[in-house]
């Protein structure tokens, strides 16, 4: 499974001194099977398994942040 470059997701109440106290969680670079991401708010940043990744989101201790994806969109789309 690929992860889209630029992904913001939300992280979960329940999580947060996992990932530094941060609220989001981007994808930065996939390399094979690790994932390199940045923290919200300059909390740092840090790699994972991809499988690892998925396991939080199946989990939804992470979640796509819906925002992310609407400025994402927007950008990609043309009207000619």
């Amino acid at each position: 499974m690929t992860f889209e470059l630029g992904t913001e997701y939300k992280i979960a109440h329940v999580m947060p001194g996992v990932f530094n106290s941060a609220d989001t969680l981007t994808i930065v670079r996939q390399s094979g099977d690790i994932v390199q991401f940045t923290l919200g708010n300059g909390k740092g940043r840090g790699a994972m398994p991809v499988d690892h990744l998925k396991y939080l989101l199946n989990k939804n201790e992470l979640t796509v942040n819906k925002r992310s994806l609407l400025n994402h969109d927007d950008t990609n789309e043309k009207i000619g």
